[in-house]
């Protein structure tokens, strides 16, 4: 946490003194939390007067003497005179924005974050084309503070409210002037990402892994490099309604997080095979068309996707807070399939997609691999490689209500026989989203999953103990298998494995740049196949998300965790030999800054 705190004031100290000119003379809260045409709209209200008021004018400047008249259009032009290398200049014109960021790439890739520290939105084109559709509900919260401005529905482009090339990034701006910048504009590309580093201090003393259950920082005391990610994209435009139009992302991930968005099959290697610390992954690799003829728009996307339910995701900018919760720890990751997304109208969302099972990949569809002990469970000489790789079905019905202050997303994910594999869950549950007024809000998940056919633990038959099952070093599983279930029955062979999780984040915005979260939680691992043991958990967490700019965040925490029935903390399965955990209770300070570029 030391060095994290130092290797932070390194980078955010520098920044806001060369910044702090802009951020006194450039800030103006009158438009805060407005969109670009809103405050495009300010500019224009002078010449949106009243007829009389504006008679009113000529008839006043018609009684004034010539030489005050003179003095008085001298006067206003140099009002709107302004110097564009002036610390907050883009901010009061627009068309200053290329002068002041200069030529070089360096040059104004530094130019662009000294622009916006201190402020919470980057300046506005007065001429871009609305951001959302005019019938659309309102945008219920705000980027800054809060890591999303739509309450959150996965497997699609947002419908309504997207245009391409419409992320806020410095590196575009730093290449805009140069060939390759012209041409990813001239096609609605970006390329842009984040580096997120963190740390924690805890009550837990096992390296690596005595956090654990809980994440991402599930190593205590240490400091990490938690993801670093870049993507390259063109977003659909969703507003329009007249053209089909498509996109795609394509996302590398580096750092420790690997380890919550791992496929099997797609460099798993690096967790099943060798558990490495730091690893890379690729989570997000889709295309995506966009039919505006059918209800208010079909989206269909292609390729691998972030599992669709749940308030939090694994991209840090993402989530209110640095950990995340036991509910999306042990929840889908990722699918890999098509789903389509229809609007049928500004309040009612349909969602279908067709998968193979999830967190795995589709070559993984009918392998098998030697069985060398034949058993009920596995009775033939050969098994499934990854007995969740199968067809699939994701569905969702979203809610919103007119005035954007409300939205139900209601889910069920991965669907299929429920057979036990790498992570075949079968998740069914909704999200509840409620704002109370511009400054609070809450998000509000509960969902159940399982999977049958879950070996116990206490393995009556020795099908463990012989390798009778897919996830055995023989197949690729050193370490981070599947874990097993603690039936009710002993004797029993194999039983299934259930989870019950609710969380709720109550959200505070006391400036346009800051929020506070309290992240109350139950999670219930009913056979202990998720987390390892056979237990209730309760956790309540707090959280700051402190904006410098609409670049840089720091985002410190401190969660308690319980685990009701047994301990949970402080252990590392896959240790040779195994640490039991011997804790039942863990509190973890944390913090992380997100830097993006």
């Amino acid at each position: 946490m030391i060095k994290l705190a130092r290797i932070g004031l390194a980078l955010v100290v520098p920044g806001g003194i060369a910044a702090i000119g802009a951020a006194q003379a450039g800030d103006n809260p009158s438009l805060r939390d407005k969109t670009p045409e809103a405050r495009a709209s300010d500019k224009s209200s002078s010449r949106n007067k009243a007829p009389q008021t504006q008679a009113g004018d000529k008839s006043l400047s018609r009684n004034k003497a010539p030489e005050a008249e003179a003095s008085d259009k001298s006067s206003s032009r140099d009002e709107t005179r302004v110097n564009c290398r002036a610390p907050d200049a883009p901010y009061r014109k627009y068309e200053c924005l290329d002068a002041y960021l200069g030529h070089g790439f360096l040059e104004r890739l530094i130019n662009y974050y000294r622009l916006e520290w201190g402020h919470d939105q980057p300046p506005a084109d007065p001429n871009a084309p609305p951001a959302r559709r005019a019938d659309w509900p309102d945008a219920p919260t705000a980027t800054p503070p809060y890591p999303f401005t739509e309450w959150p529905y996965g497997g699609t482009t947002l419908i309504g409210v997207t245009r391409p090339s419409s992320v806020d990034s410095p590196l575009m701006a730093a290449l805009a002037n140069t060939w390759f910048g012209e041409a990813l504009k001239a096609g609605d590309m970006q390329i842009y990402g984040w580096i997120n580093g963190g740390g924690n201090t805890s009550t837990n003393t096992v390296k690596p892994g005595g956090n654990w259950p809980a994440s991402y920082d599930f190593t205590p005391n240490t400091d990490q490099l938690d993801q670093a990610v870049v993507y390259f994209e063109r977003l659909p435009d969703t507003v329009q309604t007249d053209h089909v139009d498509w996109g795609f992302r394509l996302s590398a991930f580096y750092g420790e997080n690997y380890r919550y968005t791992t496929a099997f099959g797609l460099a798993s290697y690096q967790f099943l095979g060798h558990n490495l610390y730091y690893g890379y992954d690729f989570p997000m690799l889709y295309g995506e068309l966009y039919v505006p003829y059918f209800g208010a728009g079909l989206l269909l996307r292609l390729g691998r996707f972030i599992a669709i339910p749940d308030i939090e995701a694994q991209l840090a900018p993402n989530n209110y807070m640095y950990s995340h919760s036991l509910t999306y720890t042990f929840d889908n990751y990722t699918n890999t399939g098509v789903i389509s997304t229809l609007a049928l109208n500004r309040n009612w969302f349909l969602q279908v997609g067709w998968t193979v099972g999830t967190d795995t990949m589709p070559w993984h569809l009918g392998q098998t691999v030697p069985n060398p002990f034949p058993n009920p469970i596995f009775p033939g000489r050969t098994m499934p490689r990854d007995p969740g790789a199968q067809p699939s079905l994701t569905a969702g019905l979203r809610w919103q209500s007119d005035s954007g202050r409300d939205a139900v997303y209601v889910v069920e994910n991965g669907i299929n026989n429920g057979a036990w594999g790498y992570n075949n869950l079968q998740w069914t549950g909704l999200t509840w989203y409620h704002r109370f007024s511009p400054k609070w809000h809450l998000a509000w998940e509960i969902y159940s999953l399982s999977q049958k056919n879950v070996l116990n633990i206490t393995d009556p038959a020795g099908i463990i103990a012989n390798g009778g099952f897919p996830f055995t070093p023989a197949n690729g599983f050193n370490f981070n298998a599947p874990f097993f279930a603690h039936c009710a029955d002993p004797k029993q062979l194999a039983c299934t494995a259930r989870a019950f999780a609710a969380v709720m984040y109550l959200n505070y915005q006391f400036s346009p740049l800051d929020n506070v979260s309290f992240r109350p939680e139950f999670y219930d691992d009913m056979e202990g196949q998720r987390t390892g043991t056979k237990t209730r958990y309760i956790s309540m967490g707090l959280g700051w998300q402190h904006w410098f700019s609409p670049q840089v965040e720091l985002r410190p925490e401190a969660t308690y965790y319980r685990a009701l029935d047994a301990p949970a903390f402080n252990g590392n399965f896959n240790a040779t030999p195994v640490i039991p955990p011997n804790k039942k209770d863990a509190l973890i300070v944390a913090a992380d800054l997100i830097w993006h570029f």
